[in-house]
């Protein structure tokens, strides 16, 4: 199923691309129509459900995009998952899309775990170290991990650098038992 969600997410990233529409109110866009479907369950049923004419989908996509102040291009979209029977998966989907405009824009995820919150100034230093090490732009999430006894690690794609103190001791082991 993820392959699906790609496809639908990359032909969506590529008309926003085409249209030149601004990767941040794209994501923001169908961010926020993603939410209202999958917080509401009685609209994700009515969008989801053969029985209900088409048309009176279609009506309720443009009554939430005028809502919403979507452009045409995400009312398309939506009725176009609507049309495919996808719209169940327009979260999978949103994930994809985000996923999509970041790897087009060469942004990488990055998930940071210390031991204590980390000042501003030390966030940008490691963010900065991240850049010289991928030669990409850097966007980090942090969280808090009491196991770390200091140090941080960092978690890039399936890459995962590791400067706790635990992974210090254990490379020092290494060199011991190497030696």
């Amino acid at each position: 199923m993820a392959s699906v969600a790609g496809r639908y997410a990359r032909a969506f990233s590529e008309v926003t691309a085409d249209r030149k529409v601004d990767p941040d109110k794209a994501v923001a866009d169908l961010g926020l129509v993603t939410e209202l479907i999958t917080g509401n369950t009685e609209l994700r049923n009515v969008l989801q459900n053969p029985s209900v004419a088409h048309a009176q989908k279609l009506s309720l996509v443009d009554a939430i995009i005028k809502l919403t102040g979507g452009p045409k291009i995400l009312r398309n979209f939506i009725a176009v998952l609507i049309d495919h029977r996808r719209i169940g998966q327009i979260g999978e989907i949103f994930e994809q899309f985000k996923q999509e405009l970041d790897r087009r824009m060469g942004i990488e995820q990055a998930r940071v775990s210390s031991a204590r919150a980390l000042t501003a100034a030390e966030k940008k230093s490691l963010e900065a170290q991240l850049v010289a090490i991928t030669g990409k732009i850097v966007r980090a999430t942090y969280a808090e991990d009491a196991s770390l006894l200091g140090g941080a690690v960092v978690r890039i794609g399936s890459t995962i650098y590791d400067g706790s103190v635990h992974g210090q001791l254990e490379r020092i082991r290494q060199q011991i038992v190497g030696s």
